[in-house]
């Protein structure tokens, strides 16, 4: 069991994303243009980086926010192996269909992290596993669960939230947030939230 089970994290899962493929059977894409498309298995994929540990907080619009360890692959590690060229958004896509885009300029946080653990389990499907993103300066929407897909673009498409009126960016606002973790109420200020 989880940290996140164990602490009662919420899970919300938007599109009813069912049937998320094994390990052994899960692919990964990315899209650098319209001529770069690479499939990978995600156990092949994993094999390409150092495995890293990150300290951050999932924080969700929807007034929660949890603090862990979450271990995988660093978002710039990512971004210096694959040398996607130019681009202005990266859309991220999920098994089931959810998408969601985030500003190149937001990737700029050295706590975001392509997660496959979170305090040395693996992540439950429950909570986006076997991977998924982690961007802690954005609200928990642009941090894709069960990821299938990267995707680097100088389009700005609109995602599952984005669609019905949730902001473009995902910045953190300013806010009270309910602290999964020592189960109290926070306030918390504009950005990351640090504490």
């Amino acid at each position: 069991m989880s940290i996140l089970k164990e602490l009662n994290t919420p899970i919300f899962n938007a599109e009813s994303t069912r049937n998320i493929p094994s390990l052994e059977n899960y692919t990964i894409t990315i899209i650098k243009d319209s001529l770069s498309k690479t499939n990978i298995s995600l156990i092949d994929f994993i094999k390409c980086f150092k495995i890293k540990e990150v300290n951050c907080r999932l924080t969700s619009v929807s007034g929660w926010s949890v603090r862990a360890i979450w271990q995988g692959i660093v978002w710039q590690d990512f971004i210096n192996f694959i040398k996607p060229g130019n681009y202005s958004y990266v859309i991220f896509e999920s098994y089931g269909g959810y998408s969601t885009t985030v500003y190149k300029e937001d990737l700029d946080n050295p706590r975001i992290i392509i997660a496959i653990k979170v305090a040395g389990e693996l992540l439950e499907e429950a909570y986006g596993g076997p991977i998924r993103m982690v961007i802690p300066n954005l609200w928990g929407y642009k941090s894709c669960k069960w990821l299938h897909k990267i995707i680097f673009s100088n389009e700005y498409i609109k995602g599952y939230w984005e669609n019905i009126g949730y902001d473009d960016r995902g910045l953190i606002k300013a806010s009270k947030i309910f602290d999964v973790n020592s189960k109290t109420y926070i306030d918390i200020g504009d950005g990351e939230v640090l504490d």
